[in-house]
C-alpha cells in the first residue's frame, strides 16, 4: 500500500474511542491504538475491569498520550462525566476485542462499566471486532447478539479462523490490527465527497496467452490503480476494482473482479459501468495478443519462434458511445516521448473527460514505482502538471479533478 499523506489521511484529527474488553486478545488492542495514533487520530481508550487484568492501562496511555478510562465512577473533571463526554465527542467507537459477554451486554443495552456506558452514550458509528474461544462464536446466543447489533447499524468485523489460546481450532481469533484500522477508515468514509457514487477502476497489466505457460504482457504492477481504488473508498464511494493479475492485496471494502486478458477486462468493464458514475482506466491493457494460442507448451527445438500478433479490443474507446453524458471517463497515457502531444491526442481520440499522462522513462514515475509524476489534461484544454508524489496522493489529485465533472444528483 502506498504511503498516506497527512492531508489526505481520513483518520487525521478524528476522535476514536477504543473500547477494550477482557479477552486474551486485548494485547492486540495496543497495536490498534498505536496505528490509529500514528495516523493522526485522537484515541481515547475505555477498558473493562477484566481488560485491565490482562493489559495495564499505562500501556495505552503511553501510546495515545491520553488518560485511560477504566473506572465508571472516576470523574475526569468536577463538571465532566467521563463516559458521557467520550461518547459525545467521538467520531467513531471501536470495540476491539469484544468478548461474548460484552456482545451480550451491548445487544441488551446493559451498562455496568465504562466501556458499555460509553457505547450507550454515543451516537457515533459503532465498529465491533469480536474475539473468543473456539465454538463460542458459533453459539446460537452469540450469533443472535451479533445479528441484533448488526441490525442496529453496527459494523461487525468477523473474527478469523485459527488456533486459539486454548489450543483449539475454530473461528474466534481477533483479526490483525491493520485490518481493524482499515475498517475504521471505511466507516469514517461514509460521509466523504464521493458518498453515494459508484466508481469503477481498472488496474494491472493484462496477460495474453502464447501457450499454457507463456504470455504477452507488460511491466505494470497495478499500484496506481489500486491506489485510486483505495482513495475512492476513503472518500465514500462504492468501488469496483477490475484487476489483472497482481501481487498486491486488494483494499478492504472494495469489490474485486479479477480478470486476466484484455477481452475479459472489456466484458467486466461493460458490466460494471452500467450503473457507475466514474470510470478510471488505470490498467495497462495489452495492445496486442497472439493470433493463435498453442494448446500445449511450445518446446524449444533450436529454431526461432515467430508470433503473429493481432490488436486487442480498445476498452476505453468502446465505452464512449454507451456512456455519453452519464459516465465520467478517465484514461491514462504512459508514454516514452512527446508526452503532452500523445496524451492530448488520446484524450480527443477516445473522447475522454480527463487523461493522466506520465513519462515512463523517469525512474520515479515508471511501472512498479511507489511514486508518480503526472500531468492531468481535460477536454477544455486545461493542463495541470504535478510534482513527484506518492501514488496514493496522485490518486486523490485525479479524483479531485474528476469530482466537479460528475453529474449532479
Amino acid at each position: 500500500m502506498a504511503d498516506r499523506q497527512p492531508g489526505r489521511e481520513i483518520l487525521a484529527d478524528k476522535r476514536v474511542v477504543l473500547g477494550v474488553s477482557g479477552s486474551i486478545a486485548a494485547y492486540k488492542a495496543v497495536a490498534v491504538a498505536s496505528a490509529l495514533t500514528q495516523a493522526g487520530a485522537v484515541v481515547d481508550v475505555a477498558m473493562s475491569r477484566e481488560a485491565t487484568e490482562l493489559v495495564r492501562p499505562l500501556s495505552f496511555q503511553a501510546i495515545t498520550q491520553r488518560p485511560v478510562q477504566s473506572d465508571l465512577w472516576h470523574q475526569a473533571a468536577e463538571t465532566e462525566i467521563g463516559h458521557v463526554t467520550l461518547g459525545h465527542q467521538a467520531h467513531v467507537v471501536l470495540v476491539a476485542p469484544a468478548t461474548a459477554h460484552t456482545l451480550a451486554k451491548l445487544a441488551l443495552g446493559l451498562a455496568d462499566d465504562v466501556l458499555t456506558t460509553t457505547v450507550l452514550a454515543t451516537t457515533a458509528p459503532l465498529v465491533i471486532a469480536p474475539a473468543m474461544d473456539a465454538n463460542m462464536y458459533d453459539n446460537r446466543a452469540v450469533r443472535e447478539n451479533v445479528q441484533r447489533l448488526r441490525d442496529r447499524g453496527a459494523t461487525i468485523i468477523e473474527p478469523a479462523w485459527g488456533r486459539m489460546a486454548s489450543g483449539l481450532l475454530g473461528q474466534g481469533r481477533l483479526v490483525e490490527p491493520p485490518e481493524i484500522v482499515e475498517w475504521v477508515r471505511i466507516v469514517l468514509a461514509r460521509g466523504g465527497d464521493l458518498a453515494g457514487r459508484r466508481v469503477v477502476v481498472t488496474a494491472g497489466g493484462t496477460q495474453e496467452a502464447i501457450d499454457p505457460v507463456r504470455f504477452v504482457s507488460n511491466r505494470s504492477s497495478g499500484k496506481m490503480g489500486y491506489a485510486i481504488a483505495l482513495a475512492a473508498r476513503d472518500r465514500g464511494a462504492a468501488v469496483v476494482l477490475i484487476a489483472a493479475p497482481s501481487a498486491l492485496r486488494p483494499p478492504l471494502g472494495v469489490e474485486l473482479r479479477a480478470v486476466v486478458t484484455a477481452e475479459q477486462m472489456h466484458r467486466a468493464v461493460e458490466a460494471a459501468i452500467a450503473d457507475a458514475d466514474l470510470l478510471v482506466m488505470a490498467a495497462a491493457v495489452a495492445d496486442f495478443r497472439p493470433a493463435n494460442t498453442a494448446r500445449q507448451k511450445i518446446k524449444k527445438d533450436g529454431h526461432e519462434l515467430v508470433l503473429h500478433l493481432e490488436p486487442t479490443v480498445d476498452i476505453l474507446a468502446a465505452t464512449a458511445g454507451a456512456s455519453r453524458g452519464r459516465l465520467v471517463r478517465v484514461g491514462f497515457a504512459a508514454e516514452s516521448e512527446h508526452l503532452l502531444i500523445q496524451a492530448r491526442a488520446k484524450l480527443e481520440r477516445k473522447e475522454l473527460d480527463l487523461i493522466v499522462g506520465n513519462d515512463i522513462t523517469h525512474s520515479d514515475s515508471g511501472f512498479g514505482s511507489d511514486t508518480n509524476r503526472v500531468v492531468i489534461l481535460d477536454r477544455a484544454g486545461g493542463c495541470r502538471e504535478l510534482p513527484t508524489l506518492p501514488k496514493h496522493e496522485v490518486a486523490h489529485e485525479i479524483l479531485d479533478a474528476a469530482l466537479p465533472l460528475l453529474p449532479a444528483r
